[in-house]
């Protein structure tokens, strides 16, 4: 039985590895999707356009306006004359935000009143206006606590901010982790939800069921690929973001690597699932793409699962890669261990032998 079992999974590696496009497919695209992550997605703002209308001539306002021009987050493009330049130059997309300094500011500061400034910020893409203002508060409060220290002022509160796990707030620290369960998801299910396929369109299932190979160990057989591709690819691409992109990886493989074949055990059997129910590759192809891209919107990648409708955060029970997303990046940042994610291998545990189960009984169904 082993011999067989193990005589169909080389076959399986030589149809997907033997045709050029095939292994283009497993090995480029998820390295270039990586790199295009990795570098291009990313939650930090930097050199944003900033406009400056500075109608004070006094050392407050001067040290303010500077303080803007020397943070790494702003790129001054402009000095206005005049209030009216700013909405056509925001219009345009000149500049993303406008700071307006008042013609009294140094005056009021220095009779120890507030001096009121404005910043007005184009909101078409609210996430990015967001950023820019928590920016500019940062800033202000930064250089209001530095005034006051040098005016002998003592503030009644001071907010001093610790950031754990992450101390310089890098979005690429939160991204890059999460990558590798997404490509680890692509990869997998695109070999497995190809391997029936395959065979139906060129025409060799039918020869296959005429073998001494039993349905399981034919899954088997067909699911054994994909394992191995995707622990490979996911190994690939933990190599990557810790030694390109400098992750730090605090916790232990021996904690990460048990959660990562029980997700992508959960994954091979969905495309075992789309594979049975698909006669052609493009049908394949579609149910692959069909499954994807709700995967990864339910999962948390990008978008909290607490700011979901109550619905879909429902949904989101049945999404493995919700589970795994919150291992990986766990285990990276935080170096936590097992025991701290019983409450994710369960479910994730349960989906993994439910799709199986599923596949095996499809598989079973459409061989007669």
């Amino acid at each position: 039985m082993g011999h067989r079992i193990l005589a169909l999974i080389i076959k399986e590696f030589l149809a997907l590895f033997r045709d050029k496009k095939s292994r283009m497919a497993v090995i480029v695209p998820p390295i270039f999707q990586l790199l295009v992550f990795g570098y291009a997605a990313t939650f930090d703002l930097e050199h944003a356009a900033l406009a400056i209308l500075n109608e004070d001539t006094g050392g407050f306002s001067r040290d303010l306006a500077g303080r803007f021009e020397r943070s790494s987050g702003f790129e001054v493009v402009g000095y206005l004359r005049s209030e009216a330049e700013i909405a056509p130059l925001i219009d345009r997309g000149g500049a993303l935000l406008a700071l307006h300094i008042g013609p009294q500011c140094s005056s009021d500061a220095a009779r120890g009143e507030s001096c009121n400034i404005q910043v007005l910020i184009d909101g078409r893409n609210s996430n990015t206006a967001m950023l820019a203002l928590n920016y500019v508060r940062s800033i202000v409060s930064d250089f209001n606590e530095e005034r006051a220290e040098l005016n002998g002022v003592k503030l009644p509160a001071r907010l001093n901010m610790r950031a754990w796990f992450n101390p310089n707030l890098e979005s690429r620290w939160f991204i890059v982790p999460g990558i590798i369960a997404l490509l680890a998801m692509i990869v997998t299910l695109v070999v497995t939800a190809l391997s029936v396929a395959r065979e139906r369109e060129a025409g060799t299932f039918d020869q296959l069921l005429v073998t001494p190979l039993r349905p399981w160990e034919i899954l088997i057989g067909k699911a054994m690929p994909g394992l191995l591709v995707g622990v490979g690819e996911a190994s690939l691409i933990i190599a990557v973001a810790v030694f390109w992109f400098k992750i730090p990886l605090v916790g232990q493989l021996s904690v990460l690597y048990p959660a990562l074949i029980i997700y992508v055990l959960s994954i091979i059997g969905v495309g075992l699932m789309i594979s049975s129910f698909s006669a052609t590759l493009q049908q394949a192809l579609l149910g692959a793409f069909l499954f994807i891209v709700p995967a990864v919107i339910l999962s948390g990648f990008s978008t909290p699962i607490a700011n979901m409708p109550a619905f879909m955060q429902a949904l989101t029970y049945l999404d493995p890669m919700r589970y795994f997303l919150t291992i990986v990046r766990r285990v990276f940042l935080e170096g936590a261990g097992i025991e701290y994610f019983w409450h994710d291998l369960w479910p994730m545990s349960i989906i993994a032998a439910v799709t199986l189960a599923m596949a095996t009984w499809l598989f079973r169904h459409r061989m007669y």
